[in-house]
């Protein structure tokens, strides 16, 4: 009979909980590395918060960047940037907001239009100004702390309190990581990076809400076993589904990194990173902060656990 693919057994005796506090250490390097390297260095925020002007041409045969690149300079708008969008022909052209009025805006795209010539197909022309930008910034950061308010209480509701602010800080983690690889490597900062944040937190839940019913469950199974000891037990249990997961969903996005063309490659980053450290947090930040609270299980009713904090330890 053919069994299912394991790359760990599942009487694995890894002491994640014994080695909490250096995974501590390195996660809040991480963490508060990356919110340090925002308010130092900040990030290349796009034209989607900052404001600016973004064409999309079809060019007739396949597009010379370097010469491109080369005559939109030569206009003196600022800074470009130019990339190709899903083939050799369809050219990306963003360029940053120009000081004056609206007549300002719309000069410079006729001589970006000029630059290129009339044999150009544009296909899409946004420009985005400043007060929407900020509006964009408002709104992305709402999106992101509703979402993690929404998570709190649906782990609340699911387990207990406990678990909610367990995973959370876990979630907190992962975002602050990914802003963290923006910042260092000035990626460009537009809605996507919100998505992929997005994404990320959504990713990590899932696995942390894996272990956390399997936590549930051998408290419920081993009533007289340490807290300590069903947490190892439960992470372990889980750990060869958390990584067979999570190794399927990178094997995805390193085909879309390498093979997926610039624009697919700089959205599918953020997400590479957001998955391994998601998988990362689940394991060893969100399981293990469970100990900090030193719960203890109430014996008197075998259908129903609740959770009191050990005031012996």
């Amino acid at each position: 009979m053919l069994q299912g693919l394991k790359i760990l057994p599942t009487n694995s005796k890894i002491n994640f909980i014994g080695f909490r506090l250096i995974t501590y250490i390195i996660s809040g390097i991480l963490a508060f590395g990356s919110l340090g390297l925002f308010f130092i260095k900040g990030v290349n925020y796009g034209i989607d918060f900052k404001g600016g002007t973004m064409i999309e041409v079809r060019t007739p045969a396949p597009a010379n960047l370097a010469e491109m690149r080369s005559n939109l300079t030569a206009l003196n708008l600022g800074a470009i940037s130019l990339q190709e969008f899903g083939s050799s022909q369809d050219i990306l052209i963003r360029f940053e907001q120009q000081k004056g009025d609206e007549k300002d805006q719309l000069s410079a795209i006729e001589k970006v239009k000029e630059s290129l010539g009339a044999d150009m197909e544009y296909r899409r022309i946004e420009t985005v100004g400043p007060a929407v930008g900020a509006e964009l910034v408002e709104n992305s950061i709402y999106a992101v702390l509703w979402a993690l308010v929404a998570m709190l209480i649906y782990i609340w509701l699911r387990f207990e309190w406990q678990f909610g602010v367990c995973a959370i800080l876990s979630l907190a983690h992962d975002a602050l990581s990914i802003l963290g690889l923006y910042s260092l490597f000035g990626l460009e900062f537009n809605l996507t990076a919100i998505v992929a944040i997005l994404i990320t937190i959504g990713y990590s839940i899932n696995d942390t809400v894996v272990i956390y019913d399997r936590v549930r469950e051998n408290l419920r199974k081993f009533k007289k076993m340490a807290l300590e000891d069903v947490l190892n037990l439960s992470i372990n249990e889980t750990l060869s589904r958390t990584i067979l997961t999570s190794s399927s969903t990178l094997l995805a996005l390193f085909a879309l990194y390498f093979w997926g063309g610039e624009v697919i490659s700089t959205y599918s980053l953020p997400i590479l990173f957001g998955v391994a450290v998601g998988t990362y947090s689940s394991i060893f930040l969100a399981a293990p902060l469970l100990k900090s609270f030193n719960f203890k299980v109430r014996k008197d009713d075998d259908k129903k656990v609740e959770f009191q904090n050990d005031q012996k330890n």
